[in-house]
């Protein structure tokens, strides 16, 4: 990392105070395993330490660690298992990418006035949502998660979890959108969207960001309903057109494309829109993997197959993985994630690919995530192999190309 690791131990020791909101250490370098640690002060007995909250697969693991001792850990982090760091505190901003060939990139902003609410350094205090209790929202008291004062109506909590859920996976992407710049994204079947409004108000409302978002959905009757609601709430760049996901030629540049609880091969032709959009960001949550379930067929697995729901299962594991490695394949650096479930359905499963460009690819040098990404730029003939002994080929195979 060289000189610049001076700098960000600098930047560090100064971040690293009572005055810190939070830091979030992110984009790791392995599919598996810890995707992302938080970082907030506390006070044990009178003494000023930073609770260390990490976050690995399904389970989150809590630490509390002294100044100089994390400091230490972090430069570890950022030296060989993540390629991202961002820390907000009353004094500003500050932003750490590390480039392929391992130099870190050190940005700080300062605040043009100290914020006034210093940070809460309780040690065991109530999860912080992205979307605050007690903060009124025009639309989660139309879905009936808040009331007019902004309490959560206890029976859609879960509903409420789910949203910031969501906007928690957003919040981990968003270094790779350059400041000022207008972000386009595009939401396929975005059906009743309160996942797309959630999106609109924590980007442009709560970030300030230029976004222009576009929903699209197949039924009238809910595209009429979200148009009148985004009227409704001021939200003048949120856009919603009735179509379907294959044959949707409106936009040129796309930053960002969502599909969420698209059915079976639509996720798939969502995925194709995306990578020839060269979009900086898929996210899909895929439901109803029907087409390889009627293709599916091993005679070593054949006690397993013969259960319909194993075979359901089986199916939605192995279609989920060709689109993961296609996009690898594709140039973007995938996630397979654990979503909250989604209402009516027990798909549970995030896809989250970011596309890897030189302005935000983050590989060190010589490390085993950049000959992975050499790599990648060819067909894996692994998938090729696994698909042609389950005797299957995927909508999103032929849309690529073999």
């Amino acid at each position: 990392m060289g000189v610049r690791v001076e700098e960000l131990r600098e930047q560090l020791s100064v971040f690293l105070s009572d005055r810190l909101y939070q830091m979030i250490i992110s984009n790791p370098r392995k599919k598996e395993g810890v995707f992302k640690i938080k970082i907030r002060p506390v006070m044990i007995k009178g003494v000023l330490c930073f609770q260390e909250t990490i976050s690995k697969e399904t389970q989150v693991f809590h630490e509390n660690h002294e100044k100089d001792e994390l400091i230490l850990k972090i430069l570890s982090y950022m030296a060989s298992d993540f390629r991202q760091l961002e820390a907000e505190s009353m004094d500003g901003r500050l932003n750490v990418l590390v480039s392929k060939k391992g130099r870190v990139m050190v940005k700080r902003k300062d605040s043009r006035a100290a914020l006034l609410k210093r940070p809460d350094m309780s040690h065991n205090r109530t999860k912080k949502y992205i979307l605050e209790e007690g903060k009124a929202v025009p639309f989660l008291i139309d879905l009936g998660i808040q009331t007019k004062e902004g309490r959560i109506v206890h029976a859609r909590y879960d509903k409420y979890r789910q949203i910031n859920r969501y906007l928690e996976f957003v919040e981990d992407i968003l270094p790779v959108f350059p400041e000022k710049e207008k972000v386009h994204i595009i939401d396929f079947g975005c059906g009743k969207s309160y996942l797309t409004f959630a999106l609109y108000y924590y980007l442009h409302e709560l970030r300030g960001l230029d976004v222009h978002i576009t929903g699209l959905d197949l039924k009238a009757d809910v595209i009429e309903k979200c148009s009148a609601l985004a009227v409704k709430y001021g939200y003048v760049n949120l856009h919603f057109f009735q179509g379907d996901i294959s044959s949707f030629e409106r936009a040129d540049k796309v930053d960002m494309v969502v599909t969420l609880h698209a059915c079976d091969t639509a996720t798939d032709y969502a995925i194709k829109k995306a990578v020839d959009w060269q979009a900086r960001v898929i996210f899909t949550v895929p439901c109803c993997q029907h087409e390889v379930n009627r293709q599916i067929e091993n005679e070593l697995l054949r006690p397993v197959l013969k259960y319909g729901l194993l075979k359901e299962r089986m199916a939605t594991l192995l279609t989920d993985a060709i689109r993961a490695n296609l996009l690898e394949e594709a140039g973007y650096d995938t996630q397979v994630l654990e979503f909250i479930d989604m209402e009516h359905t027990p798909k549970n499963i995030l896809i989250r690919a970011v596309k890897r460009q030189e302005t935000h690819r983050l590989d060190i040098e010589g490390g085993a995530c950049s000959r992975q990404g050499q790599k990648n730029t060819k067909r894996d003939r692994k998938v090729e192999e696994m698909t042609k002994e389950f005797h299957i080929k995927t909508t999103l195979q032929k849309l690529m190309g073999e």
